[in-house]
C-alpha cells in the first residue's frame, strides 16, 4: 500500500478500470431501455433519462410508474428513496477528493453509481495524485456505456424475446461479486471484510421481511457501513 501512496493517476487508467463493469452497463441497461420505449418514451426521452438521472432501478421505476399512470410528484418522490444510497457512497469517498474544489467534487459526485463506487473504493486510498482525472476517465467510461445501452434495448429490445434465457439478467450480480472479491483480496483484512459482507447479507434479509427492497438494500449498507467502522477502530 505504501507504494500507492505516490502514484499518479490518468484519465485513461480510469477508462481501463472502467471495463471489467461494462458488460453489467450493457445488459442491465439494454433491459432498461426495452422497458423505457415500451412505457412509450422515444429515443431523445431515453437519452436524457440516462444523461440527467443516469441511475438503473430508477429509470426502471419511472417507466414502471409511467405505465402505471402515476402522478409526476409520485415518481419524484419514490425516484428520491430509491437513490438516496448514493449519500452513503458520496460520504465514503469525499475523503479520497477533500483537495479538489467544489466544482470537481460536485461533477464527480453526480456521475457516481454503485458499480463506479465499487471500483474506486478498492482502487483509490486518498493518497493519489490526479485521483479526479481517473475519476472522470471512470465516470465518462460508465455513462458513456449505459446512454448507448440504453438506446440500444429502445431500438433491438423487441428481436430479443427472453433475454433471461442467455443469463444476461445475473451480469449486474456477477460483476458485484467480483468488485467485492477484488476488494477483499487487495485489503486482505479478510476477518473484517468478511464481517462486513455478512452484515451486509444478513441485514438485507431480515430487513427484507417488513420492508421493500430498496429501503432494505439501504438499511443493510447502513449496518454494514457501521460495523466496519466499528471493526476499524
Amino acid at each position: 500500500m505504501g507504494n500507492r501512496t505516490a502514484e499518479t493517476l490518468t484519465f485513461r487508467q480510469g477508462v481501463v478500470d472502467c471495463v471489467p463493469t461494462l458488460l453489467g452497463y450493457l445488459t442491465i441497461g439494454f433491459a432498461a431501455g426495452v422497458i423505457e420505449a415500451t412505457a412509450g418514451m422515444s429515443l431523445l426521452e431515453i437519452g436524457l433519462l440516462s444523461l440527467f438521472l443516469y441511475a438503473g432501478s430508477a429509470q426502471f421505476i419511472t417507466a414502471g410508474m409511467m405505465m402505471a399512470g402515476a402522478p409526476v410528484l409520485s415518481v419524484v418522490g419514490t425516484v428520491f428513496i430509491v437513490n438516496l444510497r448514493h449519500l452513503l457512497m458520496s460520504a465514503a469517498l469525499a475523503p479520497k477528493f477533500k483537495g479538489y474544489s467544489p466544482l470537481k467534487n460536485f461533477l464527480i459526485g453526480a456521475q457516481l453509481t454503485d458499480e463506479t463506487f465499487g471500483v474506486a473504493a478498492g482502487r483509490l486510498t486518498g493518497g493519489e495524485r490526479g485521483a479526479d482525472r481517473w475519476m472522470f476517465g471512470l465516470n465518462v467510461t460508465a455513462q458513456a456505456n449505459w446512454i448507448v445501452a440504453n438506446l440500444l434495448g429502445a431500438l433491438l429490445g423487441g428481436w430479443i424475446a427472453d433475454p433471461e434465457r442467455f443469463g444476461l439478467h445475473y451480469a449486474l450480480p456477477a460483476m458485484f461479486i467480483g468488485l467485492a472479491a477484488i476488494i477483499v483480496m487487495q485489503n486482505r483484512q479478510y476477518g473484517r471484510d468478511l464481517l462486513v459482507i455478512g452484515c451486509a447479507a444478513g441485514g438485507f434479509a431480515l430487513a427484507f421481511l417488513w420492508l421493500p427492497g430498496h429501503l432494505a438494500v439501504m438499511a443493510a449498507a447502513v449496518l454494514a457501513a457501521i460495523a466496519g467502522a466499528v471493526t476499524e477502530r
